[in-house]
């Protein structure tokens, strides 16, 4: 299986440039101005930018026990054609993945139906630190901590507990950081005023700023009592930036921080329109904190753009406040959301494609992909800056068939997707052939 890429504009590593690349089975074999080979598939990409595949480091794509919902045959279709060739998922499923037996089912599930490459966290709760400690870091992505509840409520709020699964671990710890007391006593609050149907509006208040701050600056600080590896997922705050460091190399970073796309591009202003649909946890909040997250993304504060693409059914999302669970599906439209940001002059190709692909790729310690290198596995994305495309109903690949992004106009569109060599995706097609790997850490 050989393919020709010519005269794409790569982006990779801090630099953009024009040249070739042949792919051979599943690895980039040669990157170079002018190369002609016998035998292989040709794709004329010029006028096009050739970007590593994203590696999306958090995605619930339900599976087992919520494919109502979603499941990892469904998303993970979804998310080749926006771009994503590799994705980490999270352990709130049913049963949840805190053992692991459940793990593994979890992986043999994805090895039968995924279309793209996997890895999973493993679950951390209040009792299961004898099978944390069996998990063998080279094998799963790390350990995910609900430091507040969530959807299938895993909370973690043992403070013993936490010291010592932060003492003990090697693995990466990722953490979800909102505090619960605050919430549950800014709730009570609204719902005496309210009951059940509170105004969405107030959500960002409920699941506020000082819930946020209180949970994530806790999580640092036992990191850095411990020395444990944390990674905060999904920052929603200004104020939360100033816990992360950016005067260090990534490499040398034992306390990272993550950004997902819907608190870069929503604000508290789009609950009047959008309802529930934007509902998330932790919230998307005010026009400043989204700034300040820029910001932090832009100076290094902040690592990895991800999704935490969380999939309900529409009929779910329809309920009155208390009773919408909270999440969105995103990976479809992902890396398109990020090259509109680019056209909108708010960050470059280079910081994009660092921040979506090769970071995900260093702070995992994952082999062999996060950049376009030969020797390095095949998962590459044919991007076309100047194909506007409009978010319809019918065009989505999620199973729960709604998407936050309905009626927006991007003007990028994703044209080609390889996921280990195969051209998995081709202009809204897609291969019968499935070419996938379970994700290994250098660990």
């Amino acid at each position: 299986m050989k393919t020709l890429i010519k005269n794409a504009t790569v982006v990779n590593e801090f630099k953009k440039f024009e040249t070739d690349i042949l792919i051979e089975n599943e690895i980039i074999k040669k990157i170079d101005n002018d190369i002609s080979a016998t035998d292989c598939t040709v794709i004329e990409a010029g006028g096009k930018y050739l970007l590593p595949g994203a590696i999306d480091d958090q995605v619930h794509f339900r599976e087992p026990g919520l494919t109502h919902k979603a499941t990892i045959a469904t998303e993970s279709k979804a998310a080749i054609a926006g771009g994503i060739t590799s994705f980490i998922e999270m352990p709130n499923t049913n049963p949840q993945t805190t053992t692991i037996d459940n793990l593994e089912a979890k992986f043999a599930i994805a090895a039968r139906t995924s279309s793209a490459n996997y890895s999973f966290m493993f679950g951390g709760t209040n009792d299961n630190l004898e099978e944390i400690l069996r998990v063998d870091p080279k094998s799963c992505a790390g350990l995910k901590l609900f430091l507040g509840s969530s959807t299938g409520n895993m909370l973690v709020d043992n403070e013993k507990v936490l010291e010592n699964i932060f003492s003990k671990t090697s693995l990466l710890i990722s953490a979800h950081c909102e505090d619960e007391t605050t919430i549950k006593n800014n709730l009570e609050k609204y719902k005496a005023t309210y009951g059940d149907d509170i105004p969405v509006k107030y959500h960002p208040l409920i699941r506020s700023e000082e819930a946020c701050y209180l949970s994530s600056s806790r999580a640092v600080a036992l990191a850095e009592k411990t020395g444990a590896r944390l990674h905060v997922f999904h920052l929603s705050t200004a104020r939360e930036t100033a816990l992360f460091r950016n005067d260090i190399p990534l490499r040398d970073k034992k306390i990272t921080a993550e950004v997902c796309i819907h608190h870069l591009w929503f604000c508290d202003d789009d609950y009047e329109s959008k309802g529930t649909f934007i509902k998330w946890n932790p919230a998307v909040k005010t026009p400043t904190d989204r700034k300040g997250l820029w910001q932090a993304l832009l100076d290094d504060r902040i690592d990895v753009i991800a999704t935490d693409h969380a999939p309900h059914t529409l009929q779910e999302k329809q309920n009155n406040y208390t009773n919408a669970p909270s999440g969105g599906p995103l990976v479809q439209h992902a890396m398109v959301a990020m090259l509109e940001a680019y056209h909108q002059g708010k960050i470059s190709l280079e910081k994009m494609v660092e921040k979506m692909s090769h970071n995900p790729a260093i702070l995992f310690d994952i082999k062999g992909r996060g950049f376009i290198r030969e020797g390095y596995f095949a998962d590459l994305v044919l991007a076309d800056l100047n194909r506007p495309q409009t978010v319809e109903r019918n065009h989505l690949l999620y199973q729960c068939g709604w998407s936050p992004f309905e009626g927006t106009t991007f003007q990028s569109a994703i044209t080609h997707t390889f996921v280990n060599g195969n051209l998995a995706y081709n202009n809204g097609e897609f291969s019968s052939y499935r070419n996938v790997k379970r994700l290994e850490f250098d660990r």
